[in-house]
């Protein structure tokens, strides 16, 4: 079974037999349906089903020249709201299945952002007509945890958040111009990060490391598309799997400043969540390309 299956609200389902027959109802009953041929001429297909608002499951597979549907595999999902990124993105094939990865690199962040992509139907289908790089695409990430905290906030008055956003801002333009080359934005960074290192080195003596960071995105173990994150949670709600009658908590996360949808049990999430508090936590990351209408 699906290791996020339990942040959709699918925590008791561990019997072989009854995740067939819930698979077997999200083809049969399916709220969205997506066909498309790829470059090999085979006829694929994705059926997805909500079980909570913005929740579900999505079963991929193949079609036979009899148009018997042939499941391959499954994933959860959380429909994300807003978008994340307007930066361009690159998508690869994953190497076992039909699935695919994304890469975008935001400034935002500093590293290569990898997630599973989920409408990999329109990428197909604009990958067989010869219609890529589709332009104009911007991105909606998402994001599904099996353990989590509440943490409180950092305080901090107007003075000191302005502050923040001016240096974030100063950054980004200096990361933007060490990508092309500038030798002197490079210098600036690198002195930047040697300063930062010596300041949080002494601090960190006499305080506690989650006063002193605000916000991280990190890359966690050996799968690329899983990231530990610490983020403040900007907006929330509380949703019911219709089927296990689980309740799952979806927040809204500012985290690095980027801004995402994540859902996570609330068997599995420790500490009270409300709006200004972060959220800590590893999350398998989604990313759904939004592309423009027309384009394909």
């Amino acid at each position: 079974m699906h290791k996020y299956m339990r942040a959709i609200g699918f925590s008791k389902f561990e019997n072989r037999k009854k995740l067939q027959e819930l698979l077997t109802e999200v083809v049969v009953n399916s709220d969205r349906r997506a066909y498309t041929v790829n470059q090999e001429k085979s006829f694929l297909g994705e059926f997805c089903k909500d079980f909570a608002p913005g929740l579900g499951i999505a079963v991929c597979g193949e079609f036979d020249q009899e148009e018997k549907f042939t499941y391959e595999y499954y994933f959860p999902y959380l429909t994300g709201t807003g978008i994340t990124s307007y930066e361009d993105v690159s998508v690869e094939r994953h190497a076992d299945k039909e699935s695919y990865a994304g890469v975008c690199d935001d400034i935002k962040v500093g590293i290569s952002l990898i997630f599973y992509l989920k409408n990999k139907i329109p990428y197909i289908t604009a990958q067989t007509m010869e219609k890529l790089p589709v332009k104009g695409t911007t991105l909606t990430l998402s994001a599904l945890s099996v353990s989590g905290i509440v943490m409180l906030p950092i305080q901090k008055d107007k003075e000191q958040i302005e502050r923040g956003k001016q240096a974030s801002a100063n950054r980004n333009t200096l990361i933007a111009a060490a990508r092309k080359g500038d030798e002197n934005a490079i210098e600036t960074l690198t002195l930047e990060d040697m300063d930062m290192y010596t300041t949080i080195s002494r601090r960190i003596q006499s305080e506690d490391i989650f006063s002193l960071v605000d916000t991280y995105f990190m890359p966690y173990g050996v799968e690329c598309d899983q990231y530990s994150i610490l983020g403040e949670i900007m907006a929330m709600r509380l949703v019911t799997n219709q089927i296990t009658k689980e309740q799952i908590h979806v927040f809204t996360i500012c985290c690095n400043e980027l801004v995402f949808d994540v859902c996570i049990n609330i068997a599995d999430l420790y500490g009270e969540p409300q709006v200004g508090r972060r959220f800590k936590g590893v999350v398998w990351l989604q990313g759904q390309i939004n592309f423009p209408e027309n384009a394909i």
